[in-house]
């Protein structure tokens, strides 16, 4: 049977990582960008002591010239491009809303919403001309309810909601699903900077979550894995939280 080919964005770090390392576990073909390229060149690596055929694109997601020849890129290396998950973002400033500046919003839109965007369309473009495959967005519990303090990155994961359905509506025309992960609180950097590296108001945070802690990395790379696979595949168009309980309460 011919593995997949996967491409995932924003994979160095966190669940990006987690979510490559898992796909390359299974044997896929790992296609793997960021901006960093001594990061990515040891990830590809890393990948590969694991059995899969894994290789590094550097790539900047908000710029259209470098998603282009990243797509291009992947389906030169293994002939087409079967998952996508889109995972770069950044949290940009966080804060009151009465402090944001043009500035942060520009930068926070540039890479969640416009990145995500871009990506979809090249990928979606490949995936046409073969006629099928499956993109997986990362969007958050930020993507469902509102945050006090970050409402320039609540707005961009909002945002991120609405390209899934758009793109799951036509997408479904050539045989391509498209749906988000939207996760809750992640062990990660990103989660310490957003509770201002507190552990007291960490514990605060999660103690507000129904399963009383925040989610392991590899607990959102297997719903990533399970979204985008051939288990799932009359599925489109939905956001999953995974979130402990969080968005039910």
């Amino acid at each position: 049977m011919k593995q997949p080919t996967v491409l995932i964005t924003g994979a160095l770090t966190g669940i990006g990582r987690a979510t490559a390392i898992a796909f390359a576990k299974q044997g896929a073909n790992v296609v793997v960008s960021g901006r960093h390229e001594v990061a990515g060149q040891s990830l590809a690596a890393e990948l590969r002591t694991l059995g899969a055929n894994a290789e590094f694109v550097k790539a900047d997601v908000a710029n259209e010239a470098d998603v282009s020849k990243l797509i291009e890129k992947a389906v030169s290396l293994f002939g087409q491009l079967d998952i996508a998950v889109n995972n770069a973002g950044t949290e940009g400033e966080l804060g009151p809303i009465t402090g944001q500046t043009a500035e942060n919003v520009h930068a926070t839109f540039s890479t969640n919403v416009l990145g995500t965007l871009l990506s979809m369309k090249h990928e979606m473009r490949a995936m046409q001309a073969q006629g099928h495959g499956s993109i997986v967005n990362l969007s958050s519990i930020a993507g469902k309810v509102g945050v006090a303090g970050a409402s320039v990155y609540v707005a961009s994961k909002h945002a991120v909601e609405g390209l899934t359905k758009s793109a799951a509506l036509e997408g479904a025309a050539f045989g391509v699903r498209v749906n988000a992960v939207a996760p809750g609180p992640v062990q990660t950097d990103m989660l310490d900077r957003f509770v201002g590296r507190d552990e007291s108001q960490k514990a605060g945070f999660l103690s507000g979550i129904p399963l009383k802690r925040a989610a392991t990395v590899d607990e959102i790379a297997e719903t990533i894995l399970f979204v985008a696979s051939s288990k799932a595949t009359y599925l489109t168009g939905q956001s999953i939280a995974v979130d402990g309980g969080f968005t039910i309460q």
